[in-house]
């Protein structure tokens, strides 16, 4: 049985690390403002599959390091996870969510609604697109 629970950064640093850069050191995937965020763990019988954090400031917020396991993926559990952060963040009163997609994965995001924008970057060799999304 699946469970999304608040976990502490250091289990969402590992997942991060695994899946996104695992050639990188550990401190390549934190943030410096990882303090400041709340990230949420999709657990299946107490193992950690799937990962996001979300950071609100008044009626915006941002998603970021969202990543679920290698074995677990397209399975629906990241899809699972990234629902519920989204109705957390409306439900918190956000008027606009943005997270800075791997452009490949974009996608993936648009079926919950969001948008690319015309802001794009290269970070470690991998293009990526702003995607936002508004709520009423």
């Amino acid at each position: 049985m699946e469970e999304i629970r608040i976990i502490p950064k250091e289990q969402a640093w590992q997942l991060r690390h695994e899946v996104m850069w695992p050639d990188k050191e550990l401190d390549y995937v934190k943030l410096a403002d990882d303090e400041e965020g709340t990230h949420y763990g999709l657990m299946e019988e107490e193992r950690l599959i799937s990962v996001v954090s979300l950071f609100v400031q008044g009626t915006e917020a941002q998603f970021r390091k969202f990543a679920t396991a290698v074995p677990y993926q397209n399975k629906g559990y990241g899809s699972m996870l990234l629902s519920y952060a989204l109705g957390i963040a409306q439900a918190a009163g956000v008027k606009r969510i943005f997270c800075n997609a791997r452009r490949d994965k974009a996608p993936f995001y648009e079926k919950f609604g969001l948008t690319a924008t015309e802001q794009t970057f290269t970070k470690g060799g991998i293009d990526y697109v702003v995607m936002e999304r508004f709520f009423d």
